[in-house]
């Protein structure tokens, strides 16, 4: 049974994993969850109640968790690229940063999407001033991170790191965007959206843009 991986493709976590099996050219068959496939929907909650994508399914095993199935993926199906170091201190590093990417980024931009999805004027600009406040000190703390670097983590390598912060800044300057204090941040985010791996992802969810509960840019 070849690889099958549930989730959606505008999912910000979902690209988090398809820019790890793009980079490595791994063969996969991608299930949409949605209204239209009902029984991916079924077969998705049946494997993991929790109902969170993405879900990667390998024979018998089931897969959760975006930095644990790229860590699976390297270990079970390795590819070219190595997106997690073989030194024990380089991976740490690594998953520091995708970690910083995940709870610091893309949690802080779901704060204004969740309000927004609320329907609610008073709650869409509570989450959205929530989100701006956490954001504008994360992306301080990464000027200064990635200041010297191609990419997140030391050397010249595209890691794990990379495949959490290339969805996680797409939709946070949609959420909220980069100034021009953080020059680079922001070249940082247009060399991830140059990745081949990672602007195939994008251009795949590109038709679902207008679920985007803040309004999607017409950017990027």
């Amino acid at each position: 049974m070849s690889l099958v991986l549930y989730g959606h493709p505008f999912s910000s976590y979902t690209q988090k994993v398809l820019i790890a099996l793009y980079e490595n050219g791994t063969p996969f068959e991608f299930r949409c969850i949605g209204p239209e496939t009902p029984q991916h929907s079924a077969e998705w909650s049946r494997r993991w109640p929790l109902r969170k994508f993405p879900l990667l399914v390998d024979g018998e095993r089931d897969i959760a968790e975006t930095s644990i199935i790229i860590e699976y993926l390297q270990l079970a199906h390795p590819g070219p690229v190595r997106l997690l170091p073989a030194d024990p201190m380089a991976a740490l590093d690594v998953r520091f940063l995708d970690r910083f990417f995940d709870l610091h980024v893309m949690n802080a931009a779901q704060h204004a999407v969740d309000g927004a999805l609320t329907g609610d004027s008073v709650k869409r600009q509570e989450g959205l001033a929530l989100a701006v406040k956490k954001l504008e000190v994360a992306y301080a703390w990464l000027e200064g991170q990635l200041a010297g670097r191609t990419w997140a983590a030391p050397g010249e390598d595209f890691t794990l790191a990379d495949c959490a912060a290339a969805p996680s800044l797409f939709y946070a300057d949609w959420t909220h965007r980069i100034s021009d204090a953080f020059p680079v941040l922001r070249a940082y985010r247009s060399r991830l959206l140059a990745r081949p791996s990672f602007a195939r992802a994008v251009n795949e969810a590109r038709r679902f843009r207008p679920l985007f509960p803040l309004g999607a840019p017409d950017r990027d």
